[in-house]
């Protein structure tokens, strides 16, 4: 908590780019997303501690992020020169048929992976190893997820690769096509998920939403000779009509930006959900392969997650067919052969 004009505010300061505030320190802060009352920006964000600046950075990388704005960072990037995984990325091109489960928002991660390791048809004795690509249509910092800390320190994550202006991941990577890469040959990720960090940009128009990048990463997945997973985004809560049954976001990328083929996972769900998701997914059948997939006990798994589920400020119970929309394409992925 931070004092200004005698107001207590919410301040959330990043160690590694301004260092460690201390009690009595004199903070500059920027207010601008929390001015504005947006959800994910609730917090004031401490750009520099004047009176005592942080040592420089101890990094041999050449790769820098958030580009040409006063708070750019140099990161060590997998993929460049120099990088321990240089040699072995170098000339890779080929995902060898790994599973990659894209979504749309952040919250659909932990759970996909509930589905990918809950539930009977996951083999518990030899579970699969998943690297979680993050995309920068959220936030950049990696570090201002729960969520991914949750799952790491559970288990459930061998890896979170960042990648386009995204920064703060185990593994640092300057494309999605790389961050792919990276996933399958330096982490050894049987599963890779990829979804944007916390936040969400959305106009209420056709195209200016940041999930649009959902289907290039259907794109990126085939053109590496991965296999697409498509999870839709599913809600029988949202008020939006846009996002009632499957989101226009869900059809919009699936259906026009990802020209690859890709196992669109639908969810069992009970009338009258069902007939109005496989009236909303009907069209992306031209496209793509349309895979039901019960949701037998995958209420039980997503209970059972790590980390607390949220999307939208919904929790599980007031959002279920969201959570289980995810989780079943976690439990298609699961039940794909490994290579």
């Amino acid at each position: 908590m931070v004092t200004v004009n005698g107001d207590s505010l919410r301040a959330l300061a990043y160690p590694a780019l301004v260092g460690s505030p201390r009690v009595g320190d004199r903070v500059l802060l920027n207010v601008t997303a929390l001015e504005a009352g947006l959800g994910t920006g609730g917090y004031a964000l401490v750009v520099a501690i004047p009176d005592r600046l942080p040592a420089d950075p101890d990094i041999s990388g050449h790769i820098v992020k958030s580009r040409y704005t006063p708070l750019q960072v140099m990161t060590e990037s997998a993929d460049e020169q120099g990088s321990r995984y240089h040699e072995l990325l170098e000339s890779a091109d080929s995902l060898d048929g790994m599973p990659v489960v894209v979504a749309d928002l952040h919250s659909a991660l932990p759970a996909i992976l509930a589905g990918l390791y809950g539930g009977s048809r996951t083999n518990a004795a030899d579970p699969p190893r998943a690297a979680y690509v993050m995309t920068d249509g959220g936030a950049l910092p990696a570090w201002f997820s729960r969520t991914i800390a949750g799952l790491r320190e559970a288990g459930w994550l061998a890896a979170t690769i960042t990648t386009g202006q995204s920064f703060g991941g185990d593994l640092e990577a300057v494309t999605v096509h790389s961050g792919l890469l990276a996933a399958r040959h330096a982490v050894g990720a049987d599963v890779a998920v990829i979804a944007q960090g916390p936040g969400n940009l959305g106009t209420g128009t056709r195209w200016g939403y940041s999930g649009v990048a959902a289907g290039e990463a259907v794109n990126a997945a085939a053109t590496l000779g991965g296999r697409p997973v498509a999870s839709l985004r599913v809600s029988f809560a949202d008020q939006r009509e846009r996002h009632q049954g499957i989101s226009h976001h869900s059809l919009t990328a699936y259906g026009r930006v990802a020209l690859a083929r890709a196992d669109v996972v639908v969810p069992e769900l009970p009338e009258p959900q069902a007939t109005r998701v496989a009236s909303d997914v009907a069209p992306l059948a031209a496209r793509h392969r349309l895979v039901t997939v019960p949701v037998d006990g995958l209420e039980e798994a997503l209970r059972a997650t790590p980390v607390a589920l949220s999307t939208m400020g919904r929790s599980l119970d007031e959002d279920l067919e969201y959570f289980l929309a995810a989780a079943a394409a976690g439990r298609h992925a699961a039940a794909l052969p490994r290579s």
